[in-house]
């Protein structure tokens, strides 16, 4: 969440971040009207605890004086009730004012285009779409043809948006976890593989619950919930404490799987694996001091470019506009591959910094001789494995069917080249 010191100092720069991710500005009003009434409640308890105090105190100095206490003794007793209702008081404008703090988003980035979903900037293409000589079969047609993937039974036993990954697709999934995870290992990330499922507080701390709780599983009657990506986890790692900023950054490379109900999505990506409830991610994380938040930022693209230039997918990085952001982020820019059988560019991952938004929801600082605050918390789709299988089957696809494999993923798969196989 934000800081309240901001909205108090500057109402205009909330307003203002809220405007341009088409929402309601009143909502920053509503806070400052609550956050005013309990100011002015904490006063007042704080002042009727200090009387109470101080009339204790002339109690015990009239008995040894040998006076009379009775009056004293009398208001010493109204007192309690008095500040037990003011404190219920407190307490429900408190949770009032905590539960808009907590839901209002980050502030926009300067430069972040400002607008919807049309405005969105593309940066820059890397590698141009390949011109295949043939008309170009999507990734499930292609996978099933081959036998490596099978939706129909995986309907069957588990619903929709479920998969069996068969034979050497299987293989070629693990492989490019390993060599994701090898490429983050020797860029010095420290390689962490999350629990599957964290409790309420962990997951708000990096999420606004209200507005992504459609998207994931609750267990029931347990306080879990199965993580919809590792940053969940891995933000949650240094929950509730502070950290000596001579160990900062902190750069994590988590590999889980996640799980997603894709809520809303009906109708859209329904055939394949492009979109599923479950799927493995390689992700970066980084906790940071605030003045290196643009510099990892930087860091953190750099991997993504390099990682899918190794992979040789055509793709380009997309500056989200101020509409398309997430409530969390401050600013993200999406990497989106080329799909030939669409024509078009899908989005593949995405990087964002979310300053302090998490870290302060998460009760994470850092301190050092002169400073101490909240850390600033950054992260990134390293690789969303299905969805790099279809880019790769895609632009890999030969026009017998079968599918060639990118010169990296040699060494993991044993193979360079997925033939037909079915029987």
């Amino acid at each position: 969440m934000i800081d309240i010191n901001l909205i108090r100092e500057n109402p205009s720069l909330v307003k203002e971040s809220q405007k341009k991710r088409g929402l309601n500005e009143k909502e920053v009003d509503i806070i400052l009207a609550l956050d005013e009434k309990w100011r002015k409640l904490k006063q007042e308890v704080d002042e009727l605890r200090a009387e109470r105090n101080k009339i204790s105190s002339k109690i015990n100095e009239s008995k040894k004086q040998g006076k009379k206490v009775n009056d004293l003794i009398k208001k010493a007793k109204e007192l309690p009730e008095g500040i037990k209702n003011k404190e219920n008081e407190l307490t429900k404008v408190e949770e009032e004012r905590m539960n808009v703090l907590e839901n209002i988003p980050n502030i926009v980035d300067k430069s972040v285009p400002v607008g919807d979903d049309t405005k969105n900037k593309v940066i820059k293409v890397f590698y141009k779409s390949k011109k295949l000589k043939f008309t170009p079969k999507g990734h499930e047609d292609l996978l099933t043809n081959l036998d490596q993937l099978d939706i129909e039974r995986a309907a069957k036993v588990s619903g929709s948006r479920f998969y069996y990954l068969k034979r050497d697709i299987v293989k070629l999934n693990h492989a490019i976890i390993n060599f994701t995870l090898d490429f983050l290992r020797k860029k010095n990330f420290i390689l962490i593989q999350p629990p599957y499922m964290i409790n309420k507080e962990a997951l708000k701390g990096s999420i606004t619950l209200s507005s992504f709780e459609e998207m994931i599983y609750k267990i029931e009657n347990e306080d879990l919930y199965l993580i919809g990506t590792a940053e969940h986890a891995i933000n949650a790692y240094y929950m509730n404490e502070t950290l000596n900023s001579d160990n900062l950054p902190i750069r994590f490379a988590g590999i889980s799987p996640c799980f997603r109900k894709e809520a809303g999505s009906h109708g859209k990506d329904t055939k394949g694996i492009f979109r599923t409830h479950q799927f493995e991610k390689i992700e970066q994380f980084i906790f940071c001091k605030p003045k290196d938040s643009w510099k990892e930022f930087e860091l953190l693209l750099n991997n993504s470019r390099d990682i899918l230039k190794q992979l040789e997918i055509p793709f380009r990085f997309v500056a989200l506009s101020s509409q398309e952001l997430g409530r969390v982020s401050s600013k993200t820019i999406d990497f989106e591959g080329w799909f030939p059988s669409q024509k078009a560019y899908r989005e593949l991952g995405s990087c964002s910094n979310c300053l302090d938004y998490q870290a302060r929801r998460s009760n994470i600082r850092y301190e050092d001789k002169n400073e101490r605050g909240f850390l600033y918390t950054l992260n990134n789709t390293a690789l969303a494995t299905e969805r790099a299988i279809t880019c790769i089957v895609e632009n890999f696809q030969q026009k017998d069917g079968s599918i060639k494999i990118p010169q990296a993923l040699y060494k993991d798969t044993g193979f360079k080249v997925i033939k037909n196989v079915r029987r």
